[in-house]
């Protein structure tokens, strides 16, 4: 992505912990990096298709010399959301600086940088054919809700599935999830994966009996072709243990880039698949 940087944007306010920060104020600078495609506006010489960053500038100042809080950190997040809020920024890191800060020592600055991503839906599909199966999935639902930067929005019923392809092995619950993630497809790769080694998942037998699996098989719009992480997930059109449950928790769902879920569902060959509404999954509040 492009950036569009803005350093060094100085405004008065009053945050902070002690009670002659909140009372005197002192000068907070701010710079705020925003990745953009910004293609379409060179292409066009059109402002509405990139960021004005005159009008965000105000924006944020008076963010910063508005209602006053004690921490940075809480300030750096309304930044971001603020810079996130316009529909041309795909992520900002904003660097809070705080150089008046209440320090006894001799120092040049205090600050505190985030990077925070546009929240985008995204689409994990669980399985499990060892041990307690439905108490598999419904821990890998709990680890899902208590990862940062991702909000479980629903949580499909479970279906029992004969296993395709591998060895021998027994059938499979298998259920969706359905999340708004303000993290990195990468960063949420990774939390699939330590979800999985907290289950004892192994990978000796390719397509062999697992404790668990979780597989991101869709994360916005993206299309990619990264081995590490192709999305959408390269199998999912041929999978109905993915598109059932998914059509079940979305029935408006459509595969990026390959159309319909329901479409995409009714194409397949029936059989080998049983909806287990006796084995419901519990959605962390």
């Amino acid at each position: 992505m492009d950036q569009i940087e803005l350093r060094g944007l100085r405004v008065h306010g009053r945050h902070g912990v002690l009670p002659f920060e909140r009372r005197d104020g002192q000068d907070f600078l701010i710079d705020a990096v925003l990745s953009v495609d910004t293609r379409a506006a060179a292409a066009t010489d059109d402002l509405a298709l990139t960021v004005d960053y005159g009008t965000l500038s105000e924006r944020l100042a008076r963010i910063v010399a508005g209602e006053p809080v004690q921490l940075i950190e809480t300030l750096a997040q309304r930044l971001a959301e603020a810079c996130l809020a316009e529909p041309a920024v795909e992520r900002v890191r904003i660097t809070v600086h705080k150089p008046q800060a209440p320090i006894a020592r001799p120092f040049g600055d205090v600050a505190v940088t985030i990077t925070r991503d546009r929240p985008v839906p995204a689409v994990l599909a669980l399985g499990s054919n060892l041990g307690d199966r439905r108490q598999e999935l419904q821990r890998a639902v709990d680890a899902l809700a208590a990862t940062p930067g991702l909000r479980l929005t629903a949580v499909s019923p479970v279906y029992e599935t004969d296993p395709v392809g591998g060895p021998d092995q027994p059938d499979y619950l298998n259920a969706v999830v359905l999340a708004i993630a303000a993290l990195p497809a990468t960063d949420l790769l990774r939390r699939a994966h330590a979800i999985e080694a907290a289950a004892r998942r192994t990978r000796e037998v390719r397509w062999g009996p697992r404790t668990l699996d979780v597989d991101i098989i869709a994360y916005g719009d993206e299309l990619s072709a990264d081995p590490v992480l192709t999305l959408p997930h390269p199998r999912a059109r041929e999978r109905a243990f993915v598109l059932a449950p998914w059509l079940d928790a979305d029935p408006a769902a459509e595969l990026p880039g390959q159309g319909p879920v329901a479409g995409l569902l009714a194409r397949l060959p029936d059989g080998g698949l049983r909806r287990r509404d006796d084995l419901p999954l519990r959605r962390p509040a």
